[in-house]
């Protein structure tokens, strides 16, 4: 999941803030960033696969290659986050938050999702 990072060459594009990033979830990204020994130059890719009980589960991954021409980018605080197209019709307007604690985990606040498994961590539109 986590490989050598160098920093990319990228294309913003500033497209209506089609995902934001709270501020506890970037300070568990430079938290990660610093633990791995990544760069900070690297990006954070979010992405939606199929999987789990509600069929499309996100996806979070450290990268290294710069993004491609139709990936949304955008920097915050410091940390740089692409969705691709496919996953960005899915994840407009949604808010990655992070909660701390004995059940640590990325929270996707998706407006998109018609529902969710019982557990969290996948979803349905």
């Amino acid at each position: 999941m986590i490989g050598e990072m160098k920093s990319p060459v990228v294309n913003e594009r500033t497209a209506d803030t089609k995902l934001t990033v709270t501020p506890k979830a970037i300070l568990e990204i430079k938290r990660l960033l610093q633990v791995e020994q990544l760069s900070s130059q690297s990006l954070l890719r979010v992405m939606v696969i199929r999987g789990g009980c509600s069929g499309l589960r996100y996806k979070l991954e450290f990268e290294s290659k710069p993004p491609a021409e139709d990936d949304l980018f955008f920097a915050q605080d410091g940390v740089k986050v692409v969705v691709d197209p496919k996953a960005l019709v899915l994840v407009t307007g949604t808010e990655l938050d992070f909660s701390g604690g004995l059940n640590a985990a990325f929270l996707f606040n998706n407006p998109n999702a018609k529902s969710t498994c019982g557990c969290g961590t996948s979803f349905a539109v």
